[in-house]
């Protein structure tokens, strides 16, 4: 088994761009060996001292492109992460000029473009660790480029979890981890060295039944891998995957909590091959829930770094989401678009017909104990409000609507105020303004002449946009094409507007008095988040298939 090349670098995305998002969970682990898989991973974590470690900014900063490690393990890989910390030239100078803007990283981190990463990342390893393991002497003759941590289905119980990791000599590789198996984890582990890879397991036996899958096919060559992978768009740093058959797993987890503790690792857990419809549903999750998950289909995300940006990208099988079939998937943006360009934070979403019909039915059969529905809740706020339900929510928030927060806002002084008039803040909805404002007179009707509501509830409209809230000013600003969309900071964070079905924007410009307030009066907190400059959640549907990108921009 050999390594290939890395992948080329992807087109650098625009802009000055930092990003992050969450990597693949590892399945469960079966009892009987709960204890040495649980070494296997504290072992990997050891062994691949110079992969990982020295802080989540310096990892996630320098990791270089690339998935090889998936050519280390076989096709019944269920989960798969892997990183890589051989970035190109450019990648590493362009993350050390960004993440040198950071106080907090360069406080912590003594590095510069000469050195070689694995050996700062390795010795900060080395040095909070009691294995008596030296860098040079215990690491540097094998170590290569490449980790990655799995779980792998061998017809047992539950997944494997195996640690993959490039090596480049394999005597010197299989010397160095057996001696780390044994003097760090007492010799509860198991290793298989095969040219240019090294495989730790919970045993010898497990290691090398690994090996012996990888050789009748990889995980790299199956198909479900290449689809999700593809569409988690251009190969990047960090790769994750999500198997199929991690569905039902991860619907027992959903059963069990939603998460095992380190501790209960080794806990029994049923059969993950299981008939789906035989999976017992425990109170508080849905049973829609555990269907969806029973009919997983695969995830995968990417983490691409080049020319000083860092993008991740997520793609996750739409079904596992009602959320999917209720939200419009390409009018997210379509009311912040027309926000004030100095607007400081917003959220937006976009609706399909009919969405809230599909909200009260799913949560009638999520939330129903036997006892009153949500639909029953509706018909008594009809009663009470004079409203109709759901037809009149749909109407109030229309094809797309965006919550807003203006500029120059000092929040601290508007909250510890009665008067609440000066609050920039607006809701604006893009639909019909006179329905709209049919509804929100019946609000204010309900409201009995309130002067909270009646402030709340103001309203102004401009062609087919109506924008409620409290500050008359704001309302003005707001109402009419003020070209958020067409900013800089905005393009930059959201760069598939014209597709997201959700989008999260924040200028970080703006929120002066924020950070302040943030920070306490610590100069550390004010100096960390000065160099901020924009952040965007965007979440958009494409066959069926949830993307979501998360971008934080820098000056």
């Amino acid at each position: 088994m050999s390594s290939t090349p890395p992948s080329d670098s992807p087109t650098p995305p625009r802009g000055e761009t930092l990003e992050q998002g969450a990597g693949s969970p590892v399945g469960p682990t079966r009892s009987s060996g709960g204890r040495k898989r649980l070494a296997v991973l504290g072992v990997g974590g050891v062994a691949a001292l110079a992969l990982a470690g020295g802080g989540t900014w310096a990892a996630m900063s320098f990791f270089g492109t690339g998935d090889q490690a998936a050519q280390a393990l076989p096709a019944s890989t269920v989960g798969y992460l892997s990183v890589d910390l051989d970035p190109s030239g450019e990648q590493k100078l362009e993350a050390l000029r960004t993440l040198q803007k950071f106080p907090a990283f360069t406080d912590e981190v003594d590095i510069d473009s000469e050195d070689d990463l694995r050996r700062v990342i390795g010795e900060e390893v080395l040095a909070e660790n009691e294995c008596g393991l030296d860098y040079d002497d215990d690491v540097a003759p094998w170590i290569g480029e490449r980790f990655a941590v799995a779980a792998v289905d061998l017809g047992e119980e539950t997944p494997s979890p195996v640690v993959v990791m490039q090596v480049s000599d394999a005597g010197e590789a299989e010397s160095a981890l057996g001696s780390a198996i044994q003097e760090c984890a007492d010799g509860e582990g198991g290793l298989a060295v095969d040219g240019d890879w090294a495989l730790l397991a919970e045993d010898d036996d497990t290691a090398e039944e690994v090996l012996a899958l990888t050789g009748e096919g990889s995980l790299a060559d199956d198909e479900d891998f290449t689809r999700w992978t593809e569409e988690a768009g251009e190969p990047g740093v960090i790769s994750g995957y999500l198997a199929p058959e991690a569905g039902p797993l991860l619907a027992k987890l959903a059963e069990e909590g939603g998460a095992i503790p380190a501790e209960a690792l080794g806990d029994p857990m049923s059969d993950p091959a299981a008939d789906p419809s035989a999976l017992a549903v425990t109170p508080g999750v849905p049973p829609q829930l555990t269907e969806a998950l029973a009919d997983f289909e695969g995830a995968a995300m990417t983490v691409r770094f080049s020319d000083g940006a860092v993008e991740v990208e997520t793609a996750v099988d739409g079904g596992a989401s009602p959320a999917a079939a209720m939200l419009g998937n390409d009018r997210g943006a379509s009311a912040m678009s027309s926000l004030p360009e100095d607007t400081v934070a917003a959220f937006g979403v976009g609706f399909q017909d009919g969405w809230f019909e599909e909200v009260v039915a799913y949560a009638d059969e999520v939330i129903s104990d036997g006892g009153s529905t949500v639909s029953d809740q509706l018909e008594a706020a009809e009663e009470a409000t004079g409203l109709t339900l759901p037809e009149d929510v749909e109407t109030l928030f229309g094809d797309s609507a965006t919550v807003s927060l203006g500029s120059g806002a000092d929040l601290a002084s508007v909250f510890a105020s009665e008067d609440l008039s000066a609050l920039p803040v607006a809701v604006k909805v893009q639909g019909e303004p006179d329905e709209i404002e049919q509804v929100l007179e019946k609000l204010r009707s309900a409201a009995g002449g309130e002067p909270a509501a009646e402030t709340f509830l103001a309203s102004d409209a401009e062609g087919d946009a109506l924008v409620v809230g409290p500050n008359a000013d704001y309302r003005a600003d707001v109402v009419g094409d003020g070209g958020l969309g067409g900013s800089e900071v905005f393009e930059e964070v959201v760069p598939n507007v014209d597709e997201a079905g959700a989008v999260l924007f924040v200028n970080f410009d703006g929120l002066e008095s924020v950070a302040e307030a943030l920070s306490g009066g610590d100069p550390m907190v004010t100096e960390n988040l000065a160099p901020l400059s924009g952040l965007g959640v965007s979440a958009y549907a494409d066959d069926e298939v949830s993307h979501t990108v998360v971008r934080l921009t820098t000056d």
